[in-house]
């Protein structure tokens, strides 16, 4: 299984740096746009809904997303707008996870609360993720920074908590995550930050800034992986599906991206890094 995640993603993250390089933002956003409604395709699922409504939900986000692009002149105030309602979104995340048991029986009631959460975690991070790529100058590099950020802080989650993990973050709903982890992932996403923030032309009397909006994202990407974690528990499933091979499902692999997106894109907006 180890060697089929490292071959997997492989294939994944040169074609996705490839379209991040290359594409111009119209094209970036269609293809992010089939990316995303596919994590909202199984988002969908964990919440207990399938069949017509689950094919009609998913064709309702995908005309909210191509309103927002006939009705906005360029990537901007409705695109900030949709960033801010998704931090918003995700400071309420946390309430929910802080009562994790809610939503755990269908007869809870909850259902229509995933359904909506669902379309508050992945249209503002597809918005995120186009309004960022659409910026100038170097609008490629920052979003670039902004994902590189959440993969390194996942792979230095990973590798710290498995070195020095002992205090558990979340137990109840994420057994694995640790403390120690956190502030390993915390560490690798900022020093990235530096890095690729550098190339993507940060000015120096900006950089604090930028460390500032990365560690912010950076928890907030943990957040949107215990989240998730949490809708499978209540589903009763290990990953949200099987289209990666070694991976799960798409958003297994986005789920730390739906919540630092927003972050990242308001706090480029605010601090104009």
């Amino acid at each position: 299984m180890t060697k089929t995640r490292v071959i997997a993603a492989l294939i994944m993250a040169p074609v996705a740096i490839c379209a991040i390089l290359l594409l111009p933002t119209q094209w970036l956003a269609a293809a992010a746009a089939l990316v995303f409604l596919v994590g909202l395709w199984e988002w969908l699922k964990l919440s207990g809904v399938d069949g017509l409504p689950r094919t009609v939900l998913l064709v309702l986000n995908l005309l909210l997303m191509v309103l927002m692009v006939w009705a906005s002149a360029g990537y901007d105030v409705l695109f900030q707008l949709t960033a801010l309602i998704g931090v918003g979104f995700w400071l309420l995340a946390l309430l929910w996870l802080r009562f994790f048991n809610f939503g755990a029986h269908e007869e809870s009631g909850a259902r229509p609360l995933k359904l909506a959460a669902g379309t508050l975690a992945i249209v503002p991070a597809w918005a995120s993720l186009v309004l960022i790529h659409g910026s100038e100058p170097n609008g490629h590099r920052w979003l670039l920074t902004a994902l590189t950020l959440v993969w390194a802080a996942d792979s230095g989650a990973y590798f710290a908590g498995r070195a020095f993990g002992k205090h558990k973050l979340a137990p109840r709903i994420s057994p694995n995550k640790t403390i120690e982890g956190l502030l390993g992932g915390l560490v690798a996403g900022m020093v990235t930050a530096g890095v690729f923030g550098w190339i993507a032309g940060v000015q120096m009397s900006q950089f604090g800034w930028l460390m500032l909006v990365a560690a912010i994202a950076v928890l907030a990407s943990v957040l949107g992986d215990l989240f998730e974690s949490l809708l499978k528990r209540h589903a009763g499933a290990k990953d949200s599906g099987h289209v990666i091979p070694g991976h799960g499902g798409v958003l297994d692999r986005i789920d730390g991206v739906l919540a630092a997106l927003p972050v990242f894109a308001l706090g480029k907006e605010i601090f104009g890094f």
